[in-house]
């Protein structure tokens, strides 16, 4: 498997990953254009990387405030002693405002991202997850950074063994 997402992620293969990254909604064509592939050749890479696992999906960006959820949080979750993690994250995970979530280490259990379209309604959603543990919550001002594009850059130089 790791034979064939080298050959995959070649100099053309990255190129193409990151412009459909920036934009999914590209035609095979005008992809092909700007990778130097034809159509068919652009077409059977994408597929080649979904059916490999690095494309997992294509998605909309949505703008939360144009919807009515103009609040975000960032809350971080520390576990209670002898609470169930794995419980706690799924059910964190069902509350429909969770729009991310990870498990992690350190002092906090479940770090997740949340859309309300007031205070009050943010003051709801914390006060659902609070049975598994002790929330702490910051509010989302501005994100500067919305979406990085993954390249090739990013890979260490050396090998990490």
């Amino acid at each position: 498997m790791a034979l064939e997402i080298e050959k995959l992620l070649d100099e053309t293969g990255w190129h193409l990953l990151a412009e459909v990254q920036d934009n999914a909604r590209l035609s095979f064509s005008e992809l092909g254009q700007r990778v130097g592939l034809s159509s068919p050749a652009v077409a059977e890479r994408l597929r080649k990387m979904e059916e490999v696992g690095i494309i997992t999906g294509y998605h909309a960006e949505v703008n939360t405030v144009a919807l009515g959820l103009p609040v975000i949080a960032v809350i971080r979750l520390s576990s209670i002693p002898g609470q169930n993690v794995s419980r706690a994250t799924a059910a964190v995970t069902m509350i429909p405002a969770v729009v991310e979530c990870y498990r992690v280490t350190g002092g906090d259990s479940i770090i997740f991202t949340v859309v309300a379209a007031n205070v009050d309604h943010l003051e709801k959603i914390i006060d659902e997850v609070t049975e598994y543990g002790t929330p702490t919550t910051s509010l989302v001002l501005s994100n500067p950074r919305k979406r990085r594009t993954i390249t090739s850059v990013m890979l260490p130089e050396e090998p990490v063994c």
